[in-house]
């Protein structure tokens, strides 16, 4: 059974001055609790942190809301003392979608006329951009949290501070898995707007009708199930930014509607003739060919104007140049201290097959390989049957590494000399560009060496013709 609040946070609440409002434009998360530990109210700012509303979490114990390590070793309310102090505390969140958060939280009780303690209120702020910049003053070639040094990666890197301290509409292109996401993301934590939300919407993850209210949000009764007001993800992203990942299937009625806040900065929830102003910078992405879509007519021309003011493409893994071993080694540390594994290392054909092997899940796709790799290893080297059976399939094995053909011609001295030439440039007017080439170039001396000496032998057995 749910109890009322205190009279006096309930006062507090409904106050003609509009407290709520004002707790609101707060740049992080506010909840206020009363005596029992339980919900009252909570900003927008933590329900863009959090993803709970204020009717999901109304009532319900806030260490079900928040679900940190505080709440189970060490609650802060639990924490304050007869002198009614502060407690200050650093420890994480797991937010809706079950994303771990680091988060600084300040907890503080709540005092009537008389002194007498009717309620509690908690701050909680993001650190993840602290904590990250902390992680990576010992990582070279890195900006935020996106690694390499590739000369494309570094034109990038030199781009990034100059568009995040602008407000100006940013396009992301590039291959799935090359790391959109985390470029929108330092974007965002290295702009003037890092203390505010940044709120991601997938364009292609709901179907128009959800997805319009997801976007721009509704009113009470706009449609059937609309029981209670939602903001939408727009109002819940005001002072931050909004990232529109697969821009590319955004349905071409909501394409308007987005032109339209494009132009004029506010937004109308679904059923309200009420607008509100949004603050919010706009970064979008996809792995489409904008231009190909618009000349079929899939996407709004002047949409893509208004968006692509800015341009980052974000080349494929395969095209920069020293970037896969930079990326192994990073996500071997990285998984290697995460999971608490005594490995020292790959064996050289296992950093063969990974180092030649074409990548069309980009960086995505080598993360998950590398992460595969270091939970089923139990040797302290990874080695080939470590690996995704995929990477050593035969369609897969002249692109990804050296073939079982190569590895037992190399053991034939003639072969190992023939292969030996095609590495020495003085010796071809040319030089194999790819990996594949160079390996097709082997095998075929090396079936040329049998040949010849099939042939000898038979000579020699028959005599000299």
């Amino acid at each position: 059974m749910i109890t009322l609040p205190h009279p006096f946070i309930k006062n507090l609440l409904t106050a003609p001055l509009d407290f709520t409002h004002l707790l609101d434009e707060i740049p992080m998360g506010v909840l206020i609790l009363d005596t029992h530990r339980r919900v009252v109210f909570l900003n927008r700012a933590f329900e863009a942190l959090s993803g709970f509303s204020p009717s999901m979490a109304y009532g319900i114990q806030c260490y079900n809301i928040l679900r940190g390590a505080a709440c189970i070793s060490n609650c802060p309310v639990l924490s304050i003392k007869d002198d009614n102090r502060a407690v200050f505390c650093e420890t994480d969140m797991i937010n809706l979608n079950r994303q771990r958060i680091p988060i600084r939280m300040t907890t503080a009780p709540i005092l009537d006329d008389n002194f007498n303690i009717t309620g509690f209120i908690e701050t909680i702020g993001n650190i993840r951009l602290s904590q990250k910049i902390d992680r990576e003053k010992s990582v070279a070639y890195s900006f935020a949290n996106i690694i390499g040094r590739s000369p494309q990666m570094e034109k990038i890197f030199q781009t990034l501070p100059i568009l995040a301290q602008s407000d100006v509409s940013i396009l992301i292109t590039g291959e799935t898995g090359t790391g959109k996401d985390l470029v929108a993301e330092a974007i965002h934590q290295t702009s003037g707007r890092e203390s505010g939300p940044f709120i991601k919407i997938n364009c292609g993850a709901l179907p128009e009708t959800l997805l319009e209210s997801e976007i721009f949000g509704h009113q009470k009764g706009a449609f059937t199930g609309a029981v209670e007001n939602k903001p939408g993800r727009f109002k819940l992203a005001h002072n931050g930014t909004i990232f529109l990942t697969e821009i590319g299937d955004l349905p071409l009625s909501l394409q308007v509607k987005l032109l339209t806040f494009l132009d004029d900065k506010i937004i109308y929830p679904l059923g309200s003739t009420k607008g509100f102003k949004a603050n919010v910078r706009i970064i979008a992405a996809t792995h489409r060919n904008m231009e190909q879509m618009v000349a079929l007519g899939r996407f709004r021309k002047d949409l893509l104007f208004r968006l692509n003011v800015a341009r980052i493409h974000l080349p494929p893994l395969r095209e920069r140049e020293g970037d896969i071993r930079l990326l192994i080694d990073h996500f071997f540390n990285s998984y290697k201290q995460q999971l608490d594994k005594k490995i020292n290392g790959f064996s050289k054909e296992t950093l063969m097959v990974l180092l030649n092997y074409k990548y069309e899940g980009n960086i995505r796709e080598l993360k998950n390989i590398v992460e595969y790799a270091i939970n089923v290893s139990t040797n302290p080297t990874i080695e080939l049957h470590h690996l995704p059976s995929y990477l050593l399939e035969s369609s897969h094995s002249i692109e990804s590494g050296q073939s079982e053909i190569e590895k037992q011609t190399l053991k034939n001295d003639n072969t190992a000399t023939a292969a030996d030439s095609l590495f020495n440039p003085k010796n071809n007017l040319t030089t194999p560009e790819t990996w594949s080439s160079i390996q097709r170039e082997i095998i075929i001396e090396a079936l040329k060496i049998r040949q010849q000496k099939f042939w000898g032998g038979e000579e020699a057995l028959y005599g000299e013709k």
